[in-house]
Parts: structure tokens; sequence; C-alpha cells
């Protein structure tokens, strides 16, 4: 008898567990990567990340963390500010095209979601201006 109860303990335990892990907030991204072809030099770009949190409960972003200083990121709403079910918003990538050569940037995302780290990517080719 006290082998069935504890059987029927671990399965419910088991399942509680299941069903709370289901319960997170989860970020579902229109597109995870920007391809910006070919950017003039000197000329900064900017690229809008829209998503929508498809999880159960408030989405909450900690951190967003660039490579270099050359990409800036924006959240909308306000990094720590929680989105929720069904509500979305907007990481906005913003890249300094200063030096001429192809670039693959990315910026990592913090979260309270059951992928607690996302990555947006970017990327492109900088060419030269031409002089007039």
């Amino acid at each position: 008898m006290k082998r069935i109860l504890l059987i029927c303990s671990v399965v419910i335990g088991f399942i509680a567990f299941s069903a709370m892990q289901d319960n997170k907030a989860e970020f579902k991204f229109v597109e995870e990567t920007h391809d910006f072809g070919k950017v003039p030099q000197g000329k900064p770009v900017s690229f809008v990340f829209k998503y929508t949190n498809v999880g159960n409960e408030p989405l909450i972003i900690t951190a967003v963390e660039s490579t270099c200083g050359c990409t800036v990121p924006s959240v909308e709403p306000k990094q720590g500010t929680p989105v929720k079910k069904g509500e979305s918003g907007s990481i906005t990538l913003t890249y300094n095209a200063a030096v001429a050569a192809p670039f693959n940037k990315f910026v990592k995302i913090s979260s309270n979601s059951k992928t607690p780290l996302k990555m947006l990517y970017v990327k492109g080719e900088v060419v030269a201006a031409t002089g007039k």
C-alpha cells in the first residue's frame, strides 16, 4: 500500500511540475534575423523586431546586451515592464555603418520566458561611400 501511495505521489508531482513549466511566458518573434543587404558607409540603419507573448504568464525582459557599440538596441515597452499574454512589443536594433565591410551582429535578450536567453541577428555589407 505504501508503495502504491509513493508511486501515485511521484506521478502527481511530475504532472504538477510539468504543468508549472508550461505556464511561463514565451516570445514569438515575427523575424529573428534581418539582412540589410548593402548599406552606404556612414549611414546608420535600423530594424524593428516585433514579438508577441504567446505564453500564459507576463513576459519581462530583464536585459538586452549588444555584442559591440556599433549595434544599439531599444526596447518597447521599456525593459522590466511586463508584457501580458497576447500583447506585443518590439526591439529596435540600430547598426552604425561606420566601417566598409560585411557585418553579422547580434543582441542577447534575457527574460523570464521558457527560453530565458534569446538572440536577434542583423547582417549586411557596408559599402564605401562614393566621393563626389
